[in-house]
């Protein structure tokens, strides 16, 4: 590999620990190498060098990842796809663009902003491309705009014999066998390393506003989320901090807001349309006991919000300075989700932990943020029994273990219960018929035999 790519392998320990370990937990779990390639021929001799050594390879974005994706638990290479990032083509008329993984987000839009066309899934990190359809993310825009899956038409991978597929099309539907993509999207690199990707855009909205909506309980603001989404409103965003949350976010980023459970809102259309809707969102609000229902559509005045709300995670970390953070995932039918988080806030309490709460409630999607004192193995336990309730009452209330964090490391035991003994040995076996010598990321959504 040193011969292939020269300066872009490095076997450096402190690059190898950088590369191992994502945005939460503690462990890091370093590859014995680091590579950087530049082009998918680049990437499918990686992978052959590998196979006929039966090394580990582990694919990396941004390293945004919150359950151990990108961890090296069995060493290896570490295949950092930063260098691969560009935009390929644009096709205005037909609302997609192809890239390669190591775009992120925020620099996709940025490319787009004069072609009027926009990229919308925004799982709030400046996630990388690759790694957004690896984890099948969603996030804060999914209410309105569907996730990646739904905003993912064609890909091109090297396989784990080093063989380069090309998979679906620019059309907007296709009936012919396996939908081979949605098979990789939320595959975790385990069957493959994505080289590019077809996206689907959308044109961006003439008009947005934002309203901020503080509630005198949680339960109030959540039955309002509920409401709203039962309605109809095709609202774009709908975000829920809890008080404690909301005091972080004032302290990290000087909003100023009242400290109570608080929606976060934001619709897109014309002028009329997005008064109306406002009206209509407002009216709800006020009718649940919102103490407030303010509006913002200057764009500095959106931005500042939502830069808060994509900051809410090293909000959280100043509420407990030098604490170790696990990032709880679940999601519910929006039916059941104001008894899942006031029974989770119930949980935390009882169990006298520091956590807020937070989520992308319009999908039923919400997260806990449990602040722990590094090293505290009586506090860490008392932490994953309150998460694995909230598990427990996901699953029985017919919502998963992981609405958009995947499985990783961290949630392979609650993947079977999700999916049964069955579904994950059918997932297994899919895994072993693409990855017999099991070297694509191994370790990961199951333990590899």
């Amino acid at each position: 590999l040193e011969r292939l790519l020269g300066a872009r392998f490095s076997v450096n320990p402190t690059g190898c620990a950088q590369h191992g370990r994502g945005e939460a937990g503690a462990a890091v779990r370093p590859p014995d190498a680091v590579v950087w390639p530049e082009t998918t021929a680049e990437v499918a001799a990686i992978v052959r060098v590998c196979a006929a050594h039966c090394v580990p390879l582990v694919a990396f974005g941004a390293g945004s990842s919150l359950e151990g994706h990108v961890t090296a638990p069995y060493g290896g290479v570490c295949v950092d796809f930063s260098r691969m990032d560009r935009l390929v083509a644009v096709n205005p008329e037909d609302a997609d663009c192809v890239v390669e993984p190591g775009i992120t987000r925020e620099a996709l839009n940025a490319a787009l902003r004069d072609t009027g066309l926009c990229f919308t899934v925004d799982p709030g990190a400046n996630a990388s491309i690759g790694g957004m359809i690896a984890t099948r993310a969603s996030g804060t825009t999914t209410l309105r705009y569907g996730s990646i899956q739904h905003n993912l038409l064609a890909l091109e991978v090297v396989t784990a014999d080093g063989e380069v597929l090309r998979c679906g099309t620019r059309a907007r539907k296709s009936s012919a066998g396996y939908d081979l993509v949605r098979l990789f999207a939320g595959s975790e690199g385990t069957l493959g390393l994505i080289t590019q990707a077809t996206l689907r855009l959308r044109p961006q909205p003439e008009h947005v506003t934002v309203a901020v909506a503080p509630f005198p309980t949680l339960r109030a603001a959540v039955d309002t989320v509920t409401e709203l989404t039962l309605c109809g409103l095709p609202l774009a965003r709908m975000e829920f901090l809890d008080e404690h949350q909301v005091r972080a976010c004032n302290r990290h980023s000087g909003l100023g807001l009242a400290e109570q459970p608080t929606l976060f809102l934001e619709l897109h259309g014309d002028g009329h349309d997005v008064a109306s809707l406002s009206a209509q969102a407002e009216a709800v609000a006020r009718e649940h006991g919102a103490t407030g229902f303010e509006t913002a559509s200057r764009p500095e005045e959106r931005t500042r919000l939502w830069k808060a709300r994509h900051a809410a995670y090293y909000a959280a970390l100043g509420l407990r300075p030098g604490c170790e953070c696990v990032v709880a995932d679940v999601c519910v039918p929006v039916s059941s989700l104001a008894d899942a988080v006031a029974d989770a806030r119930r949980d935390i309490d009882a169990a006298g932990l520091v956590a807020p709460i937070l989520g992308h409630v319009g999908d039923g999607n919400f997260h806990v943020l449990f602040l722990l004192e590094a090293g505290d193995a009586a506090e860490r336990e008392r932490a994953d029994a309150v998460y694995a309730g909230m598990i427990d009452r996901a699953l029985a209330g017919g919502g998963t273990c992981t609405g958009e964090h995947g499985i990783g490391i961290g949630k392979r035991q609650s993947l079977e219960r999700e999916a049964g003994a069955t579904g994950v040995e059918l997932m297994r076996r899919i895994k072993l018929a693409w990855d017999p010598l099991q070297i694509l990321n191994p370790g990961k959504i199951f333990p590899d035999r």
